[in-house]
């Protein structure tokens, strides 16, 4: 898919807020600086549209990313990152349970996990929810371009076996440095939108 406009819509914290436009949506999830900036921006081909930083935990809404009119991506605060309060914790996951357990546009989910390593805790409990409701799931090994090739399909079984992922639901590799897997990432979105 070739995006050819991209307009930041919301960054909204409740229901109330969420757009009201019936565009399918596709939702992003992942530990802090896993690279869900960069996946936005190398699918959209915009270097800065979503803003990376350095500073994990940034992101504390969920900000709706329109393409062209036909489809919404929409990045989830960033979970597991230790220097966020524990009452700021609970209300990011207030804040997804609210939207995963009631938006009807949603009609899938990518979960970013970094590819270089085993998921964590967070990440288990992350598939598991998004599982529970029944959401699709694609999840997203980041980094890739920092494993041998000898290594990646090693990495992705490892991930797919610490995940429990179900049959139906797909490990992905990815680089935003190198483009591994946007193709794919992108076949993916546009089946579930």
């Amino acid at each position: 898919m070739h995006v050819q406009e991209i307009k930041l819509l919301i960054s909204a914290v409740a229901p109330e807020q969420y757009p009201v436009n019936q565009l399918p949506e596709i939702a992003l999830a992942g530990r802090s600086n896993v690279g869900k900036s960069s996946l936005i921006n190398r699918l959209v081909r915009r270097k800065n549209f979503a803003r990376t930083s350095s500073q994990p935990g940034k992101t504390q809404t969920l900000n709706f990313y329109q393409l062209d009119e036909t489809l919404t991506l929409v990045d989830v605060p960033g979970y597991g990152y230790a220097k966020v309060s524990k009452k700021q914790r609970e209300q990011f996951g207030q804040m997804c349970e609210a939207y995963f357990t009631s938006r009807k546009q949603l009609n899938g989910v990518v979960i970013l996990v970094d590819g270089r390593h085993d998921p964590t805790e967070d990440d288990q409990m992350m598939y598991e929810f998004v599982h529970y409701y029944h959401h699709p799931i694609l999840v997203v090994a980041t980094k890739m371009d920092k494993v041998t090739r000898n290594h990646q399909a090693g990495n992705l079984q490892r991930i797919r076996k610490l995940l429990k992922m179900a049959p139906e639901d797909q490990v992905q590799a990815f680089s935003a440095i190198s483009d591994l897997g946007k193709a794919e990432v992108w076949q993916w979105i546009e089946q579930h939108s």
